[in-house]
């Protein structure tokens, strides 16, 4: 699988020409799993919930169509974060979209300022096929609670997609950590520059399931980047002859 990760840096309430400038940067690549940052074609540091709603669509808005033209055309699917409305709560999700369907995740773990905003997600945490290789998505401070990505690997997730806008400095750190002990590729698509203030760290990523590095942008790059991998080594959850890091949990005893 080719997974590519996509660095904006987007103008804030600009999304016509943030969701544009990613295009232009994909268009560069052949992928066939793209992740782009949260909140990729808004922005994210939204003052009132007023304005956060004006930027807010529906799973199956204009944004989902946009995405779903673009993956048929390209034969690919994306992973991409964007500020969802559903009756009269707003949601932190991602959309996964492919030529054949769409599906929405919603941020389990809400950060900080968004909490004024934005509703706990609600749809846990699934797993889609594609082509072949099953991917997770989880967004942002999901990264923090070590649940998010163990829950995805445990149902069979190779491949995590993770839109994030990070401002706290140890995430790009803590996913090497979370691809080790899941044994399972993350893809960070972070965002770089500042919004009203607050600044972004960029260092978008994809890890192996070994936690090494395969490739990571810089803090002010715009740009994408791809990595060719064979998914079917996050199946291998041995990290010694006699050790497989799920079958040897012992999940009564956690609880305790």
């Amino acid at each position: 699988m080719r997974i590519g990760v996509v660095q904006n840096s987007p103008k804030f309430l600009k999304a016509p020409a943030n969701i544009r400038a990613c295009f232009e940067l994909m268009d560069k690549h052949e992928a066939d799993l793209w992740v782009l940052p949260e909140f990729f074609a808004s922005g994210y540091n939204f003052k009132t919930k007023k304005e956060a709603a004006a930027c807010a669509e529906k799973a199956d808005g204009p944004l989902s169509k946009l995405l779903q033209a673009y993956a048929a055309q390209r034969d690919c699917a994306i992973v991409a974060g964007f500020p969802e409305k559903a009756g009269a709560k707003l949601y932190n999700s991602a959309l996964l979209a492919t030529p054949a369907k769409t599906r929405v995740y919603r941020k389990t773990h809400v950060f900080g300022g968004e909490k004024r905003f934005f509703s706990p997600g609600d749809t846990g945490f699934w797993t889609e096929k594609i082509k072949g290789v099953s991917v997770g998505v989880m967004i942002c401070f999901d990264w923090f609670f070590p649940e998010s990505a163990r829950t995805l690997a445990l149902k069979g997730a190779q491949v995590i997609a993770h839109p994030a806008n990070l401002v706290l400095p140890w995430g790009p750190e803590g996913m090497k950590i979370r691809s080790l002990e899941n044994r399972v590729f993350t893809a960070t698509a972070d965002r770089v520059g500042s919004e009203r203030g607050l600044g972004f760290i960029g260092q978008s990523q994809i890890v192996s399931p070994n936690g090494s590095l395969l490739t990571r942008l810089g803090h002010d790059e715009v740009r994408a980047a791809v990595v060719s991998v064979d998914a079917w080594t996050a199946r291998d959850k041995k990290v010694h002859p006699a050790c497989d890091l799920f079958e040897d949990r012992r999940p009564k005893l956690y609880a305790r």
